[in-house]
């Protein structure tokens, strides 16, 4: 195993994430939506309609950038917007079936990219790995409230 010293944590992190995000637009790519509509997306359907602003809060982009990621993918048929009846003001985005049957197949493609970019880990080493990560999340969170990611934290087994 090769040693790292901790001054190219930030450069490893974010290498990972990019190829991460790279190999899984590659192999999502025949849905024809873009990195931020696959997570816009995935939040949608796992965590259910909410206001654009929740969902903005949760993808750390500015509302009016999801107002035109939400048009496109309107006209596409992956969401709809519907009256929020707790709030006449507010509508809430909600996933199609469409967007609900994508995520299953997508899950499986997150699966295998994920389960590739493991290999050569073991169950044990892939335990730590997760649970160092969550850990990392948790420590740079703000503590003045639930940052989008700390939902992503408590899951570390797959």
């Amino acid at each position: 195993m090769k040693s790292v010293s901790i001054d190219r944590f930030g450069f490893l992190l974010h290498d990972a994430a990019r190829l991460l995000r790279r190999r899984f637009e590659m192999r999502g790519s025949e849905y024809g939506l873009s990195a931020a509509q696959w997570r816009a997306l995935a939040r949608l359907v796992k965590f259910g309609p909410m206001p654009q602003a929740r969902l903005a809060d949760l993808l750390e982009i500015e509302p009016i950038s999801v107002s035109r990621l939400i048009d496109r993918m309107e006209q596409a048929g992956w969401v709809t917007r519907e009256a929020d009846e707790t709030d006449r003001r507010a509508k809430l985005i909600v996933a199609t079936e469409k967007s609900k049957d994508a995520f299953s197949a997508i899950k499986a493609i997150a699966g295998d990219v994920y389960e590739n970019a493991m290999t050569g880990l073991s169950e044990a080493e892939r335990t730590a790995f997760l649970s160092a990560l969550a850990t990392v999340v948790e420590n740079l969170s703000d503590s003045d409230g639930a940052p989008p990611s700390s939902m992503w934290t408590k899951q570390t087994k797959r």
